[in-house]
């Protein structure tokens, strides 16, 4: 494995997409974290990047005054229509 790209949670489970060591981008694959048990690291540091890049979006998105603070922005947002 050379790293992981990307995260998705799929029917309650994540999956990590993994970039192969030697292989082209074509051969990229989800993979479950049971199939990763030797790349403890590499999802830890996967980790640490996905949410410190979630909370700069937060934060700039705040800043602007487009949300309210603790509000989440774009497609993590629902918004109550009625009532």
């Amino acid at each position: 494995m050379k790293r992981i790209l990307n995260k998705q949670r799929v029917r309650g489970k994540d999956k990590y997409l993994v970039c192969w060591k030697g292989f082209t981008t074509e051969s990229n694959t989800w993979e479950g974290r049971e199939n990763l048990k030797n790349a403890k690291k590499a999802i830890e540091e996967f980790e640490k990047e996905y949410w410190r890049d979630i909370e700069d979006v937060v934060r700039q998105e705040c800043e602007k005054g487009m949300f309210k603070r603790g509000e989440l922005p774009g497609r993590f947002t629902t918004r109550k229509l009625f009532g």
